[in-house]
């Protein structure tokens, strides 16, 4: 699609008018059968029915399946699909990337951010550069995208009105337990893309408008410090952002309140999650440094230099300066290896494959493969540098330790 597109979106009429439905039935419901008028055991399924949604948001769509901070088991990641359907927000594959394709970038206001952007139809500019292959591959994905609309309704709306009926109130749990949740779970959510870009603090990264925010984090389940983690709606394909550690599967590396996390850390213990990845120890004091220093000079600190800081690894290589073909002898003599160029460095990323939030098969896409041609392996400069997406310093700074050799002009 054009440009033309992405400044006149297409309205979308069929989810802005459920949308505006669910608003009006809700609050027509409330004035005619009010809090006070309903048991308390439906107000109790209400608050659950949130909450288990949000769970389904934001350990399921945000942490497993967005940013793979951990691993999950079948069981596990068939109740975090059907969960998060029940939050209305699209099913698992859905797609955001930068602040002209978001649909719900900060940049364009306030309340649009917050859901001014349900009104429109999104534009995927860059969906096929992607990585999407792990969704494709899961079944439960597969399976949720495709049967999506039958199984959002049945967790939002039918399922809360058949447990209030054993309790002799379907009518008060189908409106509290579905209508009322519904708008609870979307608020809070959209909340993370309006408010926590226009109020709160940024302790590791300015780079973008995210920001932490405790309120945000008690509405959101532990999505408050949306300045370390990112952002939580479904996408289509990995989330691929500037925030500063959005592959750790916590909201923050310290004291904060994530019961996200604390039910992942539960998981983990029952063997039913693995491989929780966590933000190194030093980008996490380097960025705080950084932001410190910032904030009491209102400069940046000094960088180091690109050259010395990949001394020692252009050393412990041999050499410094090496020509394509040395390069290519390089994988050859090395199979299995994952080498890329970027920005006339040559990086060898092998142990860095299990790291990468965008998954190891991005970047084995732009790794040098002997007999290749050179264009096809300088593509790697255009997918870092914000053909793809944004990376944030520590990103940046990772680079450098990764680099071998530089490539002779």
């Amino acid at each position: 699609m054009g440009s033309a597109n992405v400044s006149h979106p297409q309205i979308w009429w069929s989810n802005g008018l459920f949308f505006i439905s669910v608003h009006i039935a809700a609050f027509i419901g409330i004035f005619w059968l009010p809090p006070s008028a309903v048991p308390h055991s439906t107000l109790i399924l209400a608050c659950a029915n949130w909450q288990l949604a949000e769970f389904g948001i934001t350990i399921g769509y945000h942490r497993l399946w967005s940013h793979s901070a951990f691993r999950a088991r079948t069981g596990v990641r068939v109740v975090l699909a059907a969960l998060g359907s029940a939050g209305f927000q699209g099913s698992i594959k859905r797609f955001t990337d930068d602040p002209v394709h978001d649909p719900y970038a900060a940049t364009r206001g306030l309340l649009y951010s917050h859901m001014g952007w349900i009104f429109f139809k999104p534009a995927y500019t860059r969906l096929k550069s992607v990585e999407r292959e792990d969704l494709d591959r899961d079944p439960i994905v597969r399976l949720q995208h495709r049967f999506y609309v039958p199984i959002a309704l049945f967790f939002g709306f039918i399922l809360p009105t058949l447990v209030g009926s054993l309790w002799h109130d379907p009518v008060g749990a189908f409106l509290y337990g579905g209508l009322v949740a519904r708008l609870a779970i979307w608020h809070c959510t959209f909340l993370v893309n309006s408010l926590a870009h226009f109020h709160g603090i940024q302790p590791f990264s300015d780079e973008d408008t995210s920001r932490g925010n405790l309120l945000l984090a008690i509405l959101t389940s532990g999505e408050g410090n949306h300045n370390f983690v990112g952002a939580y709606l479904p996408i289509m394909a990995k989330k691929r952002t500037q925030h500063a550690f959005p592959h750790d599967y916590r909201s923050s590396p310290w004291t904060a309140w994530d019961p996200s996390s604390a039910v992942i850390l539960v998981l983990h213990q029952l063997g039913l999650a693995t491989g929780l990845r966590q933000a190194r120890d030093a980008d996490l004091k380097e960025a705080l440094a950084y932001m410190n220093h910032k904030s009491l000079y209102g400069v940046p600190p000094e960088e180091d230099d690109d050259e010395r800081l990949s001394s020692d690894h252009l050393k412990n290589e041999g050499c410094q300066y090496w020509t394509i073909d040395a390069a290519r002898l390089y994988v050859k003599e090395r199979p299995g290896r994952c080498v890329v160029l970027l920005n006339g460095w040559v990086l060898d990323v092998t142990a860095y494959l299990g790291e990468h939030p965008g998954g190891a098969s991005l970047l084995r896409k732009y790794a040098l493969v002997p007999g290749s041609n050179e264009t096809q392996w300088r593509e790697a400069s255009w997918a870092f540098d914000g053909g793809l997406n944004n990376h944030s310093r520590a990103a940046r700074r990772r680079v450098k330790e990764l680099r071998v050799a530089r490539i002779r002009a």
